[in-house]
């Protein structure tokens, strides 16, 4: 399977590639924040698009950037960057939105940029450090890929519960 660069509209997976759950299996779509890297299950990804215009909602939190309208289907968008409390950074031809979904409700995860699907075995996996902090329960553990670590993130926890149900009533008003 190949990627697509984020100055191409859209990633969408091989059909064959989704339909048998044992193919998923140990395979994260990687991508870069800043100067880390990062991975969700494949299984979550829905679609990579490049940076595109992206309406303002009021009253969400900073890191929801707005809606973007995908096919005639609203998306909210949250920056990753803004909600891991990182630096902002101007968007570029490099910036993409990855499409997931999270408990029945797609969301669109701006990244600095997308790179690769790669195998991380669950013996290459190792549990995330303990943290007392809510945020810190987003993180499923650290993948290690030959001498790399990929942080690896549960697409499920990433926003909370009363946060996805915001951003829910939100795309059903616009």
């Amino acid at each position: 399977m190949t990627l697509m660069s984020a100055s191409q509209s859209t990633f969408e997976p091989d059909d064959d590639l989704f339909e048998d759950e044992d193919t998923q299996k140990d395979k994260y779509l990687t991508f870069r924040i800043g100067s880390e890297d990062y991975g969700i299950a494949i299984a979550n990804v829905t679609e990579i698009i490049g940076i595109q215009s992206i309406t303002e909602i009021p009253e969400m939190p900073d890191y929801i950037r707005g809606v973007i309208n995908l096919r005639g289907k609203v998306i909210p968008v949250m920056d990753v960057r803004s909600r891991f409390k990182l630096p902002l950074r101007e968007y570029d031809e490099r910036t993409c939105i990855i499409v997931v979904e999270i408990d029945g409700t797609s969301v669109g995860l701006v990244v600095d940029t997308v790179n690769e699907v790669a195998d991380i075995p669950e013996e290459q996996v190792e549990p995330p450090p303990k943290s007392k902090r809510k945020g810190g329960n987003y993180i499923q553990g650290i993948g290690k890929i030959g001498k790399e670590v990929k942080i690896l993130l549960d697409i499920n926890k990433i926003l909370y519960e009363e946060e996805l149900e915001t951003l829910s009533g939100a795309v059903q008003s616009a």
